[in-house]
């Protein structure tokens, strides 16, 4: 079902996609050398495009094959390569690392299995390899699944991950929210 609704939301124009690199990517891209990046949950390519701008090789999944289409068209349109694979984050079936940047704005926060999308992140990035997260906070009386909790942080920080960084705020819908900053354990 939900999968139904995102491919129905990428009909019209998702509130989500704004077309717009944040800020915080923007600022890790002048700090950090290219290599090899991954965008999960990549929509329409906006920050796929950005990151190879930025001379990284980059690889995009998205499980909206609508979203794929659209970003294989701005691609194109950007004269730039990268490649796009329609997969579920959970099971990056044929997408091999290692990655040096995991790219996910909006992404993990909505994945209702957390573990297999972490074990597909241990399994995809390189040691000392960054994941740059940001997603929104729901309270953990809120049994929708969707949104980080407490418990999710201290799931990531029980794996091979360190946290590196955290800048709290809040979403367009003034829900508490958070950019971090995760390194792979070597």
């Amino acid at each position: 079902m939900r999968r139904l609704h995102f491919a129905w939301m990428y009909l019209r124009h998702p509130p989500w996609d704004s077309g717009i690199t944040p800020p915080e990517l923007i600022s890790y891209l002048k700090t950090h050398q290219p290599g090899r990046a991954i965008d999960l949950g990549c929509g329409t390519g906006t920050n796929v495009i950005t990151l190879a701008q930025f001379g990284w090789q980059v690889t995009g999944v998205d499980f909206v094959p609508r979203a794929i289409r659209i970003a294989k068209r701005k691609l194109r349109k950007a004269n730039i390569h990268a490649d796009l694979h329609v997969g579920d984050v959970t099971n990056l079936r044929g997408i091999t690392g290692p990655f040096d940047l995991v790219l996910d704005i909006g992404c993990f926060h909505g994945v209702k299995d957390k573990s297999a999308y972490l074990d597909e992140l241990e399994r995809i990035m390189s040691p000392l390899g960054h994941w740059l997260l940001y997603g929104f906070f729901r309270p953990e009386s809120d049994l929708t699944g969707v949104g980080l909790t407490g418990k999710d942080i201290e799931l990531i920080q029980a794996r091979a991950f360190t946290q590196l960084s955290r800048t709290d705020g809040f979403d367009r819908k003034d829900r508490p929210s958070a950019w971090l900053l995760f390194e792979k354990k070597d």
